[in-house]
């Protein structure tokens, strides 16, 4: 036998020879990264070589993120990877050199703001999808009352500036060279400046509105370039700051009256101005989003979209912190230029809330028309796209809000319609008790899935014309969307086997109701519902039918768009693919400090993908009487049916997922809000709880940490003891899943 002593010397011997390769291997890591060119210069031989981060992603077998921040110094390629890039690069020098010393360059101050603005340079993005000037780096928010004077930034030509790299000037619509967007502010001596994205600052001559919006057009070259060739380019954004309603002669917040109205009062001087000057301005009138445009010249739009951020026209639900709602009011110009202009080049130009922005992101990538070449004429006319949402269609009584024309003198006053009348397709909204066992777990963890509806709505097929309906107990077809009247009260999911395992169902909520609650009778159902009855073994027989014929899977490029968006963002706050187990969870905690302009950007991304989905069925406003038409039943995108597929998809996702973790792990739920859901765990990390294969991998089909949209985070963690005084105090069962947002379990009651 050993002695102890030895054994305990051996170990120490061991770690310290451990140690000691691993300090020699971090600096053989160092003296190797000579054997690479310069971050900038990566990407300049890859587009040169006129080669994706994609494609150079599936040569070296690695991720199309991990291309991208190595073109931008985030990361360095690890062996065996970093010898076979290396030797890319080498081949690619060889055929495009770098341009001689003697090729015109830009001056030695041009990649800086002018001098008094307090932001750091601005430094080269990774390659994105929309061409765009390179974004600032992180800055920390100069104190509201620090003004550039007008000497010290105002440049001494015109135009002051960021000058573009070469590869971002050759890719960059030269229309649109300064950007989609500029915040208009004024400076202590009342001089105005137009702050651009990428540090660029324009002196803007104009004295008046109307001298604005012609400024802008004729000489600020904003704007963003279609994102879809049958599209349109986006109309230029003015955001105009506190100072810059004052200069303008507009008042710092409207009336009450006003207000209500969300429009400035007609008879206005501003509005006297605009109409004198021959403008001309939609139905909205002058209002947050006020757009101005005169006529056509040609095939080319002459319209600006004023935002007037002192009148709410980015409520901070949406884009700034609920706990600090004079943020954006209090941003410098230049931060704010950057992160809307970031919003605009990742997803699109702001049209309004993030819900109206996503719903027009689905038309901009989706266009109803293009342009088609009659043979016999040889002229240009109209044609409708198949694979768009074209016109309207007749609407469903089942699909409709209860404000809808339709519905009028359909029912009595204050009926509520069943599920039998009425289209129910929402999220979960479900609670349980605790069982005995399952309070012996001292810990309640809340995960949350990663914006689960545009997860939900990746892959669906939905209808894109009018409804057709079906009588006489039509059989039941997965690939026709639509809505179903059709028994499910039948499925019993009690003792239900899920990979040769029993699953106590009853611990699980109904994936048929939002409720959680057993279906007591016929009801309608959208087409993913009923498929998922039938993927459990289950006979169905629909009474009737209202289904779509010509059917696409109309989201999918919102999604990726979206997807990519999201994804980037959140690469850009150190949260990246690759991460996984504890790595990712300290990398989600730390993420808001690592840029604050990055975290607004993810919170506004994830409000356009829920805010649209939500604008597919909008509901009435208050704008008219009950049972009058709206405005939003004009849109062609007024699509109800679409989302309560999206919706109806994304839940039986969710219950799918709990089936194979229950199957998997003997593991349930108590508590499921939208996308958080929540389970007894004997340690307070989402580490404790969750299943995982023997390998150490998660179990499939079931839940996954991760970044990518349907992977999920740790949303928060209570105590047992904590959610049984919330029962007590509140006097039965409610849903604690959305109360639970705090990863510390000693933080006070009710966060």
């Amino acid at each position: 036998m050993r002695d102890p002593l030895w054994c305990l010397s051996e170990v120490t011997s061991v770690s310290t020879e451990n140690e000691l390769f691993s300090a020699v291997d971090a600096l053989l890591e160092q003296v190797a990264q000579g054997d690479l060119p310069a971050p900038a210069e990566r990407k300049r031989l890859r587009e040169a070589a006129g080669l994706s981060q994609a494609q150079i992603a599936k040569a070296l077998d690695a991720r199309r993120e991990a291309v991208g921040n190595w073109e931008t110094g985030k990361t360095e390629p690890r062996p065996p990877k970093r010898a076979a890039y290396a030797r890319l690069l080498e081949g690619l020098a060889a055929r495009f050199p770098a341009p001689t010393a003697d090729a015109p360059t830009a001056p030695a101050t041009a990649s800086r703001a002018p001098e008094a603005f307090t932001g750091p340079a601005p430094v080269t993005p990774p390659a994105a999808e929309a061409p765009t000037p390179p974004a600032p780096a992180a800055a920390a928010r100069p104190a509201p009352a620090v003004k550039p004077a007008a000497t010290s930034r105002r440049p001494s030509t015109k135009k002051a500036v960021a000058k573009k790299t070469t590869a971002s000037t050759a890719a960059a619509d030269p229309r649109f060279e300064n950007g989609p967007l500029a915040v208009i502010d004024v400076d202590t001596d009342g001089q105005v400046f137009a702050y651009c994205v990428g540090g660029l600052v324009l002196d803007v001559p104009a004295k008046t509105i109307p001298a604005l919006l012609d400024w802008t057009l004729a000489e600020a070259k904003l704007g963003q370039a279609r994102l879809h060739r049958n599209g349109r380019d986006a109309d230029p954004i003015l955001v105009l700051t506190a100072s810059a309603l004052e200069r303008y002669g507009l008042p710092a917040a409207l009336s009450e009256e006003e207000r209500r109205a969300g429009r400035l009062a007609a008879g206005h001087k501003v509005v006297k101005q605009i109409e004198r000057a021959g403008l001309q301005m939609t139905q909205r009138g002058f209002g947050p989003w006020a757009r101005l445009y005169r006529d056509p010249e040609g095939s080319r739009r002459r319209c600006v979209q004023l935002c007037i951020l002192p009148w709410n026209a980015l409520d901070t639900r949406e884009w700034g912190r609920k706990d600090d709602p004079k943020l954006l009011l209090t941003m410098h110009p230049a931060d704010l230029a950057r992160y809307l202009g970031l919003y605009a080049a990742r997803v699109m130009t702001p049209r309004g809330s993030t819900a109206t922005t996503g719903l027009e992101l689905m038309t901009a990538l989706r266009p109803p028309t293009r342009a088609e070449k009659d043979e016999a004429t040889g002229e240009f006319k109209r044609a409708f796209n198949d694979d768009a949402l074209t016109q309207l269609y007749p609407v469903v009584e089942c699909e409709v809000p209860d404000e809808h024309p339709i519905l009028k003198d359909k029912f009595a006053r204050h009926h509520l319609r069943t599920p039998a009348e009425m289209l129910m397709e929402e999220s979960y909204d479900w609670c349980r008790p605790l069982t005995d066992e399952e309070c012996t777990n001292p810990y309640l963890v809340a995960i949350d899935i990663n914006m689960s509806y545009a997860a939900a709505a990746n892959g669906l097929t939905v209808g894109l014309n009018g409804p057709t309906h079906l009588t006489g107990n039509p059989k039941f077809d997965a690939s026709l969307p639509g809505s179903w009247l059709v028994d499910l009260s039948h499925v019993d999911l009690s003792r239900i086997r899920i990979n040769g395992r029993t699953v106590d169902g009853d611990r699980l909520p109904s994936p048929f109701t939002p409720t959680g609650e057993r279906p007591t009778g016929p009801a309608w159902y959208s087409t993913p519902t009923v498929a998922y009855a039938v993927e459990l073994g289950f006979d169905v027989a629909p009474i009737e039918a209202y289904v779509r014929t010509q059917t696409g899977r109309y989201l999918d490029s919102w999604y990726k768009r979206l997807r990519d968006a999201y994804v980037e963002t959140m690469a850009d706050m150190g949260v990246t693919t690759d991460l996984q187990g504890e790595e990712f969870l300290e990398a989600m905690a730390r993420r808001k400090q690592t840029d604050p302009t990055m975290a607004l950007l993810e919170t506004a991304i994830k409000a356009t993908a829920k805010g649209a989905i939500g604008k597919l069925r909008q509901r009435s406003r208050g704008q008219v009487p009950y049972y009058e038409p709206y405005p939003a039943l004009e849109r062609v995108t007024w699509r109800p049916d679409i989302r309560a597929a999206v919706l109806a998809n994304q839940r039986t996702g969710l219950h799918r997922k709990l089936m194979k973790t229950a199957a998997a792990a003997d593991l349930y739920p108590v508590a499921i809000g939208t996308d958080a859901i929540v389970y007894p765990s004997p340690g307070p990390s989402p580490l404790d709880v969750l299943p995982t294969t023997p390998e150490g991998k998660p179990v499939p089909g079931g839940f996954r940490l991760g970044v990518s949209p349907g992977m999920v985070k740790h949303q928060g963690t209570q105590t047992v003891l904590w959610a049984e005084q919330q029962f007590e105090e509140r006097g039965g069962v409610f849903n604690i899943s959305n109360l639970i947002k705090t990863a510390d379990p000693t933080a006070g009651e009710g966060e």
